[in-house]
């Protein structure tokens, strides 16, 4: 006889406290109920039910036994239900939570392209640069750029969220290449000011180990990044900027990478879940595609597409 099942027909047994409703229950005989449970009595060396004509009961050891029985019961339920999860295709929706710029120029294109794929999901996405709390605030998943402390989450590392030095062709044409960045101090810097913009802007750049610091000096700063960004794109200056947005301006010919030997500013980035929820179908596929595009063997390739491939 098969062991498992075995253990499925004496839980049953023992929540019903007679064979001849076991038999019911399950659609077998009383003959068939009292077999199985002889067979794990005869494998344990041990009575798990104490019988009368009137009753039956556990006995000490069959307690015990039973309690396993339950959790390893639910346990192979719930094995089950994971393979039959996924096996499923994604269905329905998902409520994400990014940065404001990250997501409205790197992750949006991604959405878009995964429900293209998916055509049975939905993504509810929110942006705001604020911390959220996945349980209290209701999503599924966040994006987040920063260090993550909070141990109930569960955490894939993304790509580093880089900084890069770029300005228009028309900017450089009329004001020089800077080559390092202490020459920074003598152009037009567009700072995005999310903080207060009474509070002086530094950029940071590393090379060789080094890191060399010089304050950013402009007549514009902005907490919308929308702004600076149209700002450089027009030639108003150069600016400071996530890779992920700058990176297919560049590619487009618009923009030029300045000083390309040296590391601007990173800070970590992660996709977020709640590590009390088990993943469903639909969760793990959004968040694999997510490691997968902006990890660091992806690094944001649906971004960086050659200008011939891509229309603006």
């Amino acid at each position: 006889m098969d062991r498992l099942t075995s253990m499925g027909v004496f839980v049953k047994a023992a929540d019903l406290g007679s064979f001849a409703a076991t038999a019911e229950a399950l659609g077998l005989s009383p003959q068939m109920v009292a077999k199985h449970v002889a067979f794990l009595e005869s494998r344990l060396g041990a009575t798990l039910l104490a019988r009368t004509t009137r009753r039956q009961s556990l006995t000490d050891i069959g307690r015990a036994y039973y309690d396993r029985c339950k959790a390893i019961l639910a346990e192979a339920e719930a094995a089950d239900a994971l393979a039959a999860d996924m096996r499923a295709r994604p269905t329905g929706t998902l409520r994400v939570n990014a940065p404001m710029t990250f997501g409205t120029y790197a992750l949006v294109p991604f959405v878009t392209h995964y429900l293209a794929e998916y055509p049975e999901m939905r993504i509810d996405l929110t942006l705001n640069d604020r911390f959220v709390d996945l349980l209290e605030d209701g999503y599924d998943v966040a994006i987040r750029i920063g260090e993550v402390g909070d141990t109930s989450l569960a955490i894939r590392s993304l790509a580093p969220y880089r900084l890069i030095a770029a300005a228009s062709p028309a900017y450089l044409a009329a004001r020089g290449i800077p080559r390092t960045p202490v020459e920074l101090g003598a152009h037009d810097c567009l700072v995005y000011a999310y903080w207060s913009p009474s509070i002086p802007c530094r950029w940071r750049f590393i090379r060789d180990g080094r890191t060399e610091e010089v304050q950013a000096n402009g007549r514009l700063r902005s907490n919308d990044w929308n702004a600076v960004l149209r700002a450089v794109q027009e030639g108003f200056g150069i600016t400071l900027g996530p890779e992920s947005v700058l990176e297919p301006e560049i590619q487009a010919g618009r923009l030029v990478r300045l000083l390309p030997d040296y590391e601007g500013p990173a800070r970590p980035m992660h996709v977020l879940t709640s590590a009390a929820r088990r993943p469903t179908a639909s969760l793990r596929s959004f968040v694999e595609a997510v490691v997968e595009e902006f990890g660091e063997c992806g690094l944001y390739d649906s971004l960086r597409a050659p200008p011939s491939t891509r229309t603006d």
